[in-house]
């Protein structure tokens, strides 16, 4: 049995995801395509306003 790799990017966007549907009530496809933009506009933040 060997461990799957995950990328960086793949264990946020699933991140956020879990806290969106825990905390919403979205279905998994609306949680994961939210996700995936707000990884994205995170990653593309100045890093002075982070």
């Amino acid at each position: 049995m060997s461990a799957q790799y995950v990328s960086r990017y793949e264990a946020r966007v699933d991140l956020v995801r879990n806290a969106l549907r825990e905390l919403s009530d979205l279905d998994a496809k609306t949680a994961q395509d939210v996700a995936v933009r707000v990884v994205h506009v995170l990653d593309h933040l100045p890093e002075s306003i982070r």
